[in-house]
């Protein structure tokens, strides 16, 4: 087995490492003076079992082609199966035709990754299931619920007070397991979203006064929506609102925006790299998921079951 990062998220690359306890392969991922990429594997691949960690997370288009540049150049180095390792999928919230004329490219990007010659997919809480479908290779959806859940139990002594909320109807299975983990009850949030990057609350169902909320999605981008759900809740009684999310995208002031805010804390994960742009928000708390790709990785190596981890 060998494991290989490009340039997105080098940091949780290396942690992944660190956790399988097997080192990065030597790469170069490098420009050239026209910004075109160029990519090197600087050992042998021939016949290995390649992992390739790559996030198309800002700047997408730079990592997605540093994705599929580097998935050929393995290939065409004899790698016998490569595995892309993508924890934050972009384009993955264009899954459907939403008007008329627009595309659906998160099926384009999977045809793209399959063209390019990858063998597997492993990835991270896909914005929608049906994505799984999009890929004519195995693929594995990876959940974070036993991460956050884990980090709950940490900093929440009194469980029997916390409510789940999902901020929207789509967002209910996603936070319905983790309420059933932590044995929480469930609230949802009742939106209409007039367009792309905005949100506007109409009800909250379920009764929050008195408790402790937690509001539970898969994207974080703008920051509408967590902190208009979170004025909501607060008007509706809730004693206090906090956010886990699994992919912190925080684009467009979105750090200030969450620092501004009636939200307790903003917890996210690494999947997209937390240096830079994320971390100017005092309220933002970052959580590893290094071990949870690591032994999914070691799984896949080693043909064993992948959704063992979250029974």
């Amino acid at each position: 087995m060998k494991l290989l990062a490009a340039n997105s998220n080098g940091t949780l690359a290396q942690s992944i490492a660190d956790h399988l306890d097997t080192p990065l392969a030597k790469a170069e991922f490098k420009r050239f003076k026209d910004n075109e990429i160029f990519v090197e594997i600087q050992e042998n691949v021939r016949g290995e079992d390649v992992f390739i960690i790559q996030s198309t997370s800002y700047p997408a288009n730079d990592h997605l082609m540093e994705l599929l540049i580097g998935i050929d150049a393995l290939r065409r180095a004899s790698a016998r199966r490569i595995t892309a390792v993508i924890p934050y999928y972009g384009y993955g919230r264009q899954d459907r035709k939403v008007g008329g004329r627009t595309p659906i490219s998160a099926k384009l990007v999977a045809n793209l990754i399959v063209t390019a010659g990858a063998n597997r997919v492993l990835t991270l809480e896909l914005h929608a299931g049906q994505i799984q479908g999009f890929f004519d290779i195995p693929t594995d959806n990876l959940f974070s619920t036993p991460v956050l859940e884990r980090d709950i139990r940490e900093n929440y002594k009194n469980v029997s007070n916390l409510m789940i909320v999902s901020p929207d109807v789509g967002g209910v299975i996603r936070a319905r397991a983790l309420a059933n983990r932590i044995g929480a009850d469930l609230a949802i949030v009742d939106k209409r979203r007039p367009k792309a990057g905005e949100s506007e609350v109409m009800n909250i169902i379920g009764d929050v006064d008195g408790r402790e909320c937690i509001l539970v999605d898969d994207i974080v981008d703008s920051g509408g929506t967590l902190c208009n759900a979170a004025d909501a809740l607060l008007a509706e009684g809730a004693k206090s609102v906090s956010a886990y999310i699994t992919h912190g995208v925080l684009s467009n002031g979105a750090g200030k925006r969450i620092e501004q805010s009636k939200l307790k804390e903003l917890v996210v994960t690494n999947s997209i790299d937390p240096n830079g742009r994320t971390t100017k928000c005092g309220k933002l708390r970052i959580v590893s998921v290094a071990p949870l790709m690591g032994d999914a990785i070691w799984r896949i190596a080693n043909e064993e079951s992948v959704s063992s981890l979250f029974e």
